[in-house]
């Protein structure tokens, strides 16, 4: 496989790059995003299936949709998330099956 070479990164994008990889090392978005790549879930689904308050996974699919990796869907009073960036998401599977190997 070649790798591509990537040449004078400007300040912006190293910062986007890096926030990513913060976005990826919470145990909790993790679980999320692993989550939603499945199918698109509403908070309170989130909440249950992970076992863990509605506030805490709002916070975190707020800090998740501010960096463009998921996006909500309003339905009268609720909202639905799901993956908006399956790039991030397919260097997140990748990394899980280097660690599963």
């Amino acid at each position: 496989m070649e790798h591509q070479k990537f040449h004078d990164l400007d300040d912006e994008t190293i910062e986007a790059v890096t926030q990513t990889f913060k976005a990826l090392s919470d145990t909790t978005r993790v679980r999320i995003l692993n989550l939603i790549c499945q199918r698109e879930y509403s908070v309170n689904e989130i909440a249950e299936t992970l076992g863990l308050g509605q506030s805490t996974i709002s916070h975190q699919l707020r800090y998740l949709k501010n960096l463009r990796l998921v996006k909500a869907r309003r339905e009268g009073t609720m909202m639905y998330y799901s993956i908006d960036d399956y790039h991030v998401i397919n260097v997140l599977h990748q990394v899980i099956e280097h660690v599963q190997h």
